[in-house]
């Protein structure tokens, strides 16, 4: 049973860092994609960043440039580092390993004006 755990958010001002993790169980983790998904209030969740198994990154052009996923296999963890936050960064993020349907219980992230 895959299991994802989400961790670092904070509220923060605009402007601020943050580094989110994501801790897997239960899958051979080198070999997956990775994705990090975030949901605002009364918005759909999106995609913000993926990772291959590879190492090959793809964003959402809302957060390139300032946002960077990584992984460390021997951790079994995905990272997402966000700097330059913004008020529209304000959701609740979330892990997504590829070929399962689990997700974590996501973690918030509030950045002020």
């Amino acid at each position: 049973q895959v299991q994802l755990v989400e961790s670092g958010g904070d509220l923060v001002q605009a402007g601020g860092s943050l580094r989110l993790s994501c801790v897997v169980s239960g899958t051979i983790f080198r070999i997956r994609g990775m994705t990090w998904y975030r949901q605002a209030p009364g918005k759909q969740r999106e995609s913000v960043a993926q990772i291959t198994a590879g190492g090959t990154t793809h964003y959402a052009d809302s957060v390139k440039g300032r946002f960077t996923i990584s992984r460390d296999n021997a951790k079994d963890t995905a990272y997402l580092q966000m700097n330059n936050l913004k008020p529209e960064d304000t959701a609740v993020y979330y892990c997504q390993i590829s070929n399962s349907d689990s997700w974590g219980q996501g973690t918030q992230v509030t950045v002020s004006a």
